[in-house]
């Protein structure tokens, strides 16, 4: 799976489960690291035999604590800019893959860490788990799409008392504000992830990949949300995945999907 510093691959029954390796930091992304997370998804999106991902960290305290400190405090204007366009782009990989993504959070998601999350399809939380976006403790703001991703998940309001305030929630109110979809004790973290992810895998792969489209379709102001949808539908219906699933139903039998 490549050789990483900061990261840990493991492919398991068509499951790729990145993990953060930087547990003495509590995950924070680095510069290599954040490159290195462009790296494996780009993996995932060459590698056909990899059908979904899951993204943790490493240890029992943090999914990812942040980013690093040190860093960003020798940040120019300048370079300021191209640091945090670069994470964007690295995380728009990770929102616009045709492949289904879950982060399963295992305590700490601040910062760089909560933008990650939010970047993945879906968010699975042990009950430690804590988010919040405290870069105004530092004179800054998110960087890597928090402002634009926290408000489309939980609302302006609330979205922009978290940023402002830097304060940090738990994870039954991050459930209920919509900022994650399941609350799991820490030793069904990974198990839930992997159940969720074996039922999406049993569908046709063209049609998940296209409810991801259309579905990010909906927050782009550059589209038409209706016509990526209506277009998709048509890409449906001229694909051998239609056919044996139309077939399947009527003849009271499980699909094989193949993808096509």
């Amino acid at each position: 799976m490549g050789t990483y510093e900061n990261l840990l691959l493991q492919l398991e029954n068509g499951i790729l489960t990145i993990t953060i390796n930087r547990a003495d930091k509590l995950n924070a992304l680095n510069i290599d690291t954040v490159r290195e997370i462009k790296a494996a998804m780009q993996q995932v999106y060459d590698d056909a035999t990899i059908k979904a991902v899951i993204i943790t960290g490493a240890g029992q305290k943090a999914f990812v604590a942040g980013a690093d400190i040190a860093e960003i405090a020798e940040l120019s204007e300048v370079n300021a800019r191209n640091f945090a366009e670069r994470g964007q782009d690295i995380f728009s990989m990770i929102e616009n893959c045709n492949k289904p993504v879950i982060a399963a959070i295992n305590g700490f998601a601040l910062g760089g860490g909560c933008e990650l999350a939010m970047a993945c399809h879906m968010r699975v939380a042990t009950t430690n788990a804590k988010f919040g976006q405290p870069e105004v403790n530092l004179g800054l703001i998110p960087g890597y799409g928090g402002t634009q991703r926290l408000p489309l998940l939980i609302g302006k309001g609330k979205a922009m008392e978290l940023m402002m305030t830097g304060d940090m929630i738990g994870a039954d109110e991050a459930k209920a504000l919509g900022l994650v979809n399941h609350v799991v004790a820490p030793e069904e973290l990974m198990s839930t992830c992997q159940t969720i992810l074996n039922k999406i895998m049993s569908k046709a792969p063209l049609a998940i990949g296209l409810v991801i489209e259309c579905v990010n379709a909906a927050y782009d102001k550059e589209e038409n949300g209706y016509q990526t949808e209506a277009n998709s539908f048509a890409r449906c219906c001229a694909s051998e995945d239609f056919v044996e699933g139309t077939n399947a139903f009527l003849e009271k039998r499980k699909p094989e999907f193949k993808g096509l």
